[in-house]
């Protein structure tokens, strides 16, 4: 079988985002492991707490010779617009997460609204990506 256990997101600024994602949105830090031997990439994952077989990875947007200053500046643009990906979050209460995550100092870009999926609301994190907080209606789960 087939599971997905770990998906990338490209972040500013690694230290930034760990105190967003693990402050803000309440993840807990999977690993945080700098290699000196690979010019001290850092490689930094988060997650839920009640998710363990699962890790987000916030990559600090390299340089040459992984990438060159066009495309990094290209990567940077897309976040900078928040088109360079989308996270969906689901809760079991959109309206109380909305608030509780507002509280922590997340800025939303939309409200909680009706949608004939379920509740949806989005945000995005401090490098640009965005997120959709949702509570999926009863119908549309299988």
């Amino acid at each position: 079988m087939i599971t997905i256990s770990t998906v990338q997101l490209w972040v500013h600024d690694q230290d930034e985002a760990l105190a967003f994602y693990t402050q803000k949105l309440g993840m807990e830090v999977r690993s945080d492991v700098t290699m000196p031997e690979m010019g001290n990439f850092r490689w930094l994952t988060v997650a839920p707490p009640q998710q363990p077989d699962l890790a987000i990875v916030l990559m600090a947007i390299p340089g040459p010779p992984m990438m060159d200053a066009a495309t990094a500046e290209q990567v940077r643009a897309l976040m900078a617009k928040g088109f360079a990906g989308t996270v969906f979050l689901t809760t079991d209460d959109v309206r109380a997460s909305y608030e509780e995550l507002k509280a922590r100092g997340v800025e939303f870009t939309e409200e909680p609204e009706e949608r004939p999926y379920g509740i949806d609301s989005g945000f995005r994190d401090p490098s640009g990506n965005a997120f959709r907080l949702t509570q999926v209606a009863d119908a549309v789960v299988s």
